[in-house]
């Protein structure tokens, strides 16, 4: 599936917010909400996330067509990553140690901004070499 390039980047950028409130406030409960955004992104697409919903139906009617589309595959992957980054965290707000939960939501947080600054995936780079690491040689 096909996806608007802009519309990752807009969820990156939302994310970054979220995480930057998370680490401001240390909020368990708000990075919790960030890893379902994750869990949503990396299970259904992350053209059915919450943010791909506000992108799709709040945003992109205001941009005009996309200038390019993607496969949808790398970025669901990096939703993974988010996701797994973001769920270590919540453990570590919530149950401890707190380093964790610091360490783990800034992970995430430079993952985010590097895509919603610079346009780079770094799940997305990830999805890519991991499926030439695993294609049969040619």
């Amino acid at each position: 599936m096909e996806i608007d390039v802009r519309g990752p980047r807009f969820g990156a950028a939302l994310t970054t917010v979220v995480l930057v409130a998370v680490l401001l406030t240390g909020s368990g409960w708000l990075l919790l909400a960030q890893t379902a955004v994750f869990a949503v992104g990396a299970v259904a697409g992350v053209q059915r996330s919450p943010y791909g919903w506000v992108f799709r139906t709040l945003v992109r009617p205001r941009l005009g067509p996309p200038p390019a589309t993607e496969d949808a595959a790398p970025p669901r992957f990096a939703q993974g990553v988010g996701l797994l980054f973001a769920a270590l965290g919540t453990v570590g707000y919530l149950a401890g140690p707190r380093w964790l939960g610091l360490a783990a939501t800034g992970c995430a947080l430079a993952a985010a901004f590097l895509n919603t600054v610079f346009a780079y995936c770094l799940g997305c780079e990830m999805y890519l070499l991991l499926r030439r690491a695993t294609s049969p040689a040619r």
